[in-house]
């Protein structure tokens, strides 16, 4: 286990543009809001993007530790670790893989995370290295899948489902994204990218449908602006159904200790 932290959850996604990152950072300030001590490790070392939506200045760097550790940032009350801490953002990160898994494990064993009930890792898009070294290197409590009811991100995230279960990480559901788009001017609803598709791959590999959410244009202006709809709207249907999948996971975790649950719940 990472020195640090108790457990550990992946958000991930088979593909990329579904709302990944966006999830990751509202689900780990809404555990935070339910008195849990969070972090977040941005592990897209080629694209990070949890310092723009945690409002995390460009340039501002960790405080090392000694020669081989750091300090992880803070904001919005939690700690958070990710690439565009260490490297000039606006600079490709043209790396073969090797250097990419190395870069990974170094952010998560390197960092000096406090004392942290969940960590949760935004994983990059796909079911590659880093996904494959993480499960193998440290003992993982569950994976969130992110996906949209798009026929075609539920092929990939039926993928992502399958890795997971093949490196034994249990499956703690599906957050369904960008599930209906309501106008604002007329209130019309339309499910543009379709409907019932996180459904049908909750009962296909027998998990759950933590909560849907909306494709609404305040949820992307608010990450974008580093401020995300939990912190900025707490009382919003989005930061309750935010709330909602938190509980969800945290119970799910807690359940699949063996020697019982090392955290209070919050109701």
């Amino acid at each position: 286990m990472i020195d640090g932290v108790k457990h550990i959850v992946a958000v991930a996604s088979g593909k990329g543009g579904v709302g990944k990152s966006t999830v990751t950072v509202n689900l780990a300030l809404a555990l935070s809001a339910q008195g849990y001590r969070v972090g977040v490790l941005d592990a897209d070392i080629y694209g990070p993007s949890q310092a723009q939506m945690l409002g995390v200045k460009e340039g501002a760097r960790p405080k090392p530790a000694g020669e081989k550790h750091f300090h992880p940032m803070q904001a919005h009350g939690i700690q958070a670790m990710s690439m565009a801490f260490l490297v000039n953002t606006r600079e490709p990160m043209v790396w073969r893989g090797p250097m990419v898994v190395g870069a990974f494990q170094q952010l998560l064993t390197q960092t000096l995370w406090d004392n942290l009930d969940f960590l949760l890792i935004d994983m990059p898009p796909g079911t590659g290295d880093i996904q494959l070294t993480l499960s193998q290197r440290v003992p993982v409590s569950g994976a969130v899948i992110v996906t949209t009811p798009q026929d075609i991100a539920l092929l990939d995230a039926r993928k992502g489902i399958e890795m997971f279960r093949k490196v034994n990480v249990p499956v703690l559901g599906i957050v369904e994204n960008m599930s209906l788009y309501q106008c604002e001017k007329c209130g019309h609803q339309a499910a543009i990218f379709g409907t019932g598709g996180g459904d049908r791959i909750a009962e296909e590999y027998d998990t759950q449908v933590l909560g849907r959410l909306p494709l609404a244009l305040s949820i992307r202006e608010l990450a974008d602006a580093g401020h995300p709809s939990v912190v900025s709207e707490p009382e919003s249907d989005i930061s309750k159904t935010f709330g909602e999948i938190a509980k969800q996971v945290a119970e799910q975790v807690a359940g699949q200790s063996h020697d019982g649950p090392s955290i209070s719940f919050s109701e």
